[in-house]
């Protein structure tokens, strides 16, 4: 990096405009949003015989829709990645799980955005009360993971960490088929 100067600071991110060399000498401006980072969680409830997903639908402003996701938010500073993604599944669904497994870690927007997310599984699931933010209007609801599936490769599902973390889930639990839910 050659320079570096904040060009915008809110609350949950901040904009730096910097002059950099990057690999192979090229001097090049990034204007770049630096984040903390967040959590996304994939709760699973396979009590039944097919293992159901917990999804959320909320209104997102810059999709100018409702979408359908995965709980998710970001790591408060200080937090580890599991602890936000524990405190982010009560704060908007109410539930707890007694197992946790990270099983993602990837980069949202490398481009421009330094934000990563940790994608864990939760499973055990203890409902409780949901204590969501006062701008947040979220309705929650289990979906079996075949119908998920389906939602993500059809377009109903438009989220790409939920898409992912979908699609991770199918592959892991086995498509879907009790026999081969557990972890391998």
């Amino acid at each position: 990096m050659l320079s570096k100067r904040v060009v915008f600071r809110g609350p949950v991110f901040y904009v730096t405009s910097e002059m950099v060399r990057e690999p192979g000498g090229v001097r090049v401006r990034r204007d770049m949003i630096r984040h903390p980072g967040s959590v996304v969680i994939m709760a699973v409830d396979d009590s039944a015989a097919e293992p159901r997903v917990l999804l959320e639908q909320q209104y997102r402003y810059a999709a100018r829709q409702r979408l359908w996701e995965f709980p998710a938010g970001r790591i408060d500073e200080g937090e580890s990645a599991l602890a936000g993604a524990k405190r982010e599944l009560k704060e908007e669904t109410g539930y707890r799980a007694r197992r946790w497994e990270r099983a993602m870690f990837f980069w949202a927007s490398p481009g421009f955005l330094d934000e990563t997310m940790a994608v864990y599984l939760a499973r055990d699931l203890v409902r409780g009360e949901a204590e969501q933010e006062e701008d947040e209007i979220i309705r929650h609801r289990f979906l079996p993971l075949p119908a998920a599936v389906r939602m993500a490769t059809n377009g109903t599902i438009r989220d790409a960490k939920t898409i992912a973390g979908i699609l991770w889930l199918h592959q892991r639990m086995g498509n879907g088929k009790k026999a081969d839910r557990r972890p391998r």
